[in-house]
């Protein structure tokens, strides 16, 4: 067990950031939010229906985990056509200069720096919208600028009421974000069942 005792809800435009140590279940949280691993015990709901009996639920959340997803043979744009066709989307090139990598458009993805392959997939957040945002680690390989912009584009989400849940080791500027610490949930010998 990772966690136990751990309950929260997220309301339209809120924005919940994971943090804790390496290793107390930030990146597994999102995972159970995104329906890729099921909870040992307990619940996880979307407007009170269980979203593990809800087919839908993988159309309305964008996840961004620590592998850039990027394919090294399609180019910056190709790629982004591709991430987005999994949401039925056909984004304009334009959405591209977003993150500044309108001049990349050709460019393949192999050639990309890792910083320009984390731009690339966040961009995909805006190209294919979605009510939420589950968020591993995003500013990992961003500079300055870029995670300026990040912000911005969290921001004005949560501002159209999508709803946020990131883990981060950076300090963002997310106003009236809520913080939730992991290690605070960490399971007490009690907790352990024996092997």
């Amino acid at each position: 067990m990772i966690f136990v005792r751990l309950d929260f809800s997220i309301d339209p435009g809120g924005c919940l950031v994971l943090t804790g140590a390496n290793g107390s279940g930030k990146s597994s949280l999102l995972r159970l939010l995104a329906g890729l691993l099921r909870p040992y015990a307990g619940s996880l709901s979307w407007a009170g229906g269980d979203i593990d009996a809800d087919m839908a639920h993988a159309g309305r959340l964008a996840y961004v985990g620590h592998q850039d997803m990027i394919k090294p043979v399609l180019s910056a744009w190709e790629n982004l056509r591709f991430l987005t066709a999994l949401h039925g989307v056909s984004p304009q090139i334009q959405v591209l200069d977003t993150f500044g990598l309108g001049a990349l458009a050709n460019t393949p993805g192999r050639m990309l720096s890792a910083g320009q392959k984390r731009r690339l997939g966040l961009t995909r957040l805006i190209a294919a919208p979605v009510p939420l945002w589950l968020l591993d680690e995003p500013a990992t390989a961003l500079d300055r600028a870029s995670i300026a912009v990040l912000e911005a584009v969290i921001a004005r989400h949560r501002a159209a009421g999508g709803m946020v849940v990131l883990s981060t080791h950076a300090d963002l500027a997310l106003p009236g974000a809520e913080t939730l610490n992991l290690e605070r949930f960490a399971p007490l010998p009690q907790d352990m069942s024996p092997w």
